[in-house]
């Protein structure tokens, strides 16, 4: 087959179609020659040699070449892996700019650079080619109806984050198609929607999408697959594994096509994205994309000994951020996924990692000036994972304006208070209010942080209150895997158990949870089925179980309504009341000249909390007042906002606890509105006045709602 080659464009990067043919541009800053691949039906290959380099970008124009054509690159260089450079045109690579890749790497080894079983283990240059297991690259077709479809842009303060799986959402769901569920399309039907509208969750925060390495040697090897996808090897396209149509470069329509639903629902799209490394792995892993187009620019190598690979994310690789072709990758896919996908927002994994100038994080680091001077990016929801595995990596609190963060310190306090460990009241009023004290010195606000307590890196929120140990056998390494100080407590019985006593703590501790997360001041984040009891067995690190350990299941519904009823009415509660939502800081203190606090913090017995109270360990209950009239902060016209006031009482001992209204409270009526120890919202709630002891049960939380004042005649 006979195709012309013209000299084409250096920008854009990737294969552009132009309706009469397809530009392919490509930077390698190192390589001495690129050639383009193109595969017909039956797989057969041409090859064309890019002649044209621009500022290090190789390109080229192939007239009639249109959307569905499958291409790869090779790109020649030097094999000196010593030296940082791992060139080998035997290597059929994939195009980092690619919008759509049409399947998985399958494993073998010849899509290694080396030699396997060569006593000089990396260094020894492989001729095998590896056309038929690399996953060819398509050209695509970007024209989409969206209908008017714009992004959200949920306040932050309004926002229930929904953390969630493409496949492993609707992969047994009963009422959605079977050929649609586990799929973009799945996640668009109607009866995962309702599920989402019924919670009442403002944004789904999606597991790595971004087309990813499903079968790694370690994992083929054991039948296993990578199921969470965090081993990213193109980072503007779509995994097709998760597209329903089976069809060439399809899943850019039916990944579009879901967020246009899921906007139409109101419900926004957060991506979490993979920038801190790829599937390429250490010296030892294969080479499929960056290694093989330029291993120098694109990795951060050891210095003074560049066949290895800096590890900050404890993968065997970290991108090298301080190229500025790599900023420009990664700033090149954050733009498509809001320009031409209309994604909301991204969760960055091992956020630290990026911002790594040299070795040390550095908060005033490129990746970050350049995000915040972009006017694309400055306006959509950007969330840090805010550490990696290198020193020093462990940065909650430490980022910049625009950002929020996952509170790993939220998860930890209140794993710890409701489990009973000793720790200081006052990190818990801290992270209940916000976390000021990791966020207000830069000026950020209550919504840089993103509270859960769970997250799917981890037990599930049933397994949390299930096990004492880690349950991973089924990954294949010995339990060695995951996670071991997990903060956790079985209530009793290590799993599952019949004793009626032990699952009535365990749904109580469930309750205790849920409306801790929902009430406290920062933005909620629901995990994957924590609202309906799903269990992974105990294992707290199911990466790799792409089976019912880690799928949804749907008959839980039934089998946990009340639980799932309750975590609904606490969200809409939450939604209802902007008192436990508010945009700023408590101050502590009357804002409006009424004498009376916007927040108030008092013992049990109705005195305010003392020093020692709020510094010892083994203080394990709080009274807190929250002032719904003194909420200092206007509303979207300028009006002031008054809402509710409630008192909290939180019992984390081991035994009943009465509790008193404040002297300052007194003069009004008090209704139940919430008792974890019921397993839903109290429909008619015990009153209480004057200084009438409420008992607020062993492990429990019970809110009253202010009602009206009262004469000294009222009786309870």
């Amino acid at each position: 087959m006979y195709l012309s080659l013209w000299p084409g464009k250096p920008y854009p990067l990737g294969a552009n179609w132009d309706g009469k043919g397809t530009n392919f541009a490509l930077f390698s800053e190192n390589a001495t020659g690129v050639e383009l691949c193109l595969f017909d039906q039956k797989g057969r290959e041409t090859r064309l040699e890019l002649k044209e380099k621009t500022n290090f970008t190789w390109h080229g124009y192939v007239p009639a070449i249109g959307p569905g054509q499958r291409y790869g690159f090779r790109v020649h260089g030097s094999f000196a892996p010593e030296e940082g450079h791992r060139f080998n045109p035997h290597k059929l690579l994939i195009d980092p700019y690619a919008k759509a890749i049409d399947g998985d790497v399958r494993f073998g080894e010849e899509i290694f650079g080396y030699r396997w079983n060569d006593p000089n283990e990396d260094l020894g240059f492989s001729d095998l080619d590896d056309a038929h297991l690399v996953p060819k690259s398509v050209v695509v077709d970007q024209s989409f109806d969206w209908e008017g479809d714009e992004l959200l842009q949920t306040p932050w303060h309004e926002t229930v984050i929904y953390e969630t799986h493409v496949k492993g959402f609707t992969r047994l769901h009963s009422e959605i198609p079977p050929r649609l569920r586990g799929t973009y399309a799945g996640l668009a039907h109607p009866a995962a929607i309702s599920h989402l509208q019924s919670l009442g969750v403002t944004a789904v925060e999606l597991m790595p999408i971004h087309h990813f390495l499903a079968y790694p040697g370690h994992l083929a090897d054991k039948g296993l697959k990578n199921y969470w996808g965090y081993d990213s090897l193109c980072y503007l396209a779509p995994y097709s594994g998760y597209s329903a149509s089976g069809c060439v470069g399809q899943q850019v329509k039916e990944f579009k096509q879901m967020v246009k639903a899921l906007h139409r629902a109101g419900i926004e799209v957060i991506l979490d994205v993979v920038y801190n490394h790829t599937g390429e792995g250490n010296h030892m892993g294969p080479t499929l994309s960056l290694r093989g187009i330029d291993n120098a620019a694109y990795y951060r190598l050891v210095d003074g000994n560049c066949r290895y690979y800096m590890d900050f994310t404890g993968c065997g690789n970290s991108l090298n951020v301080r190229h500025p072709q790599v900023l420009k990758l990664i700033m090149d896919s954050l733009r498509y996924w809001v320009l031409e996908c209309h994604v909301d927002g991204f969760r960055f994994d091992l956020a630290s990692a990026l911002a790594r100038e040299l070795y040390a994080v550095d908060r005033l680091a490129a990746f970050f000036d350049i995000i915040h001077q972009d006017p694309v990016l400055a306006d959509v929801k950007l969330i840090a994972e805010p550490w990696d595995v290198g020193e020093g990596g462990y940065q909650v609190g430490e980022f910049p304006l625009l950002w929020s963060e996952w509170n790993g310190k939220y998860r930890d306090t209140v794993r710890d208070f409701w489990r009973g460990e000793d720790s200081r009241m006052a990190e818990f009023a801290y992270r209940f209010t916000g976390s000021s004290d990791l966020y207000q010195f830069n000026g950020r606000n209550p919504s840089a942080s993103v509270n859960f307590i769970t997250a799917h890196d981890g037990f599930t929120l049933y397994d949390l209150v299930s096990y004492n140990e880690k349950h991973n056998e089924a990954n294949g390494e010995d339990n060695r895997d995951g996670e071991s100080h997990n903060r956790s407590w079985n209530c009793g019985v290590e799993g599952n158990t019949d004793d009626p006593q032990v699952l009535r703590l365990r749904r109580k501790q469930l309750r205790n949870f849920l409306a801790t997360l929902m009430l406290s001041q920062g933005v909620p984040m629901l995990v994957m089925g924590d609202e309906m009891g799903r269990s992974q067995g105990g294992n707290n690190n199911p990466y790799c179980q792409d089976n019912e350990i880690s799928w949804l299941n749907w008959d839980l519904q039934e089998e946990n309504e009340a639980l799932l009823d309750f975590t609904r009415q606490l969200i809409d509660f939450r939604r209802r009341h902007p008192i436990f939502r508010r945009r700023k800081w408590f101050q502590g203190r009357a804002i409006h000249g009424s004498g009376v606090n916007d927040i108030a913090w008092f013992n049990p017995d109705g005195g305010e909390m003392t020093e020692e109270q709020w510094n010892s360990g083994y203080s394990k209950a709080i009274g807190i007042f929250l002032n719904g009239e003194e909420i200092a902060t206007p509303g979207p016209r300028g009006e002031r906002i008054i809402d509710e006031s409630f008192l909290l009482f939180f019992n984390a001992h081991y035994e009943m606890l009465e509790f008193h209204i404040p002297k300052g409270l007194q003069d009004w009526e008090w209704l139940t509105i919430i008792d974890t120890t019921k397993p839903r919202f109290v429909q008619r709630g015990k009153r209480y006045i004057d200084d009438k002891p409420i008992e607020v049960d062993a492990r429990s939380l019970v809110m009253l709602q202010k009602m009206g004042r009262i004469s000294r005649d009222d009786e309870d």
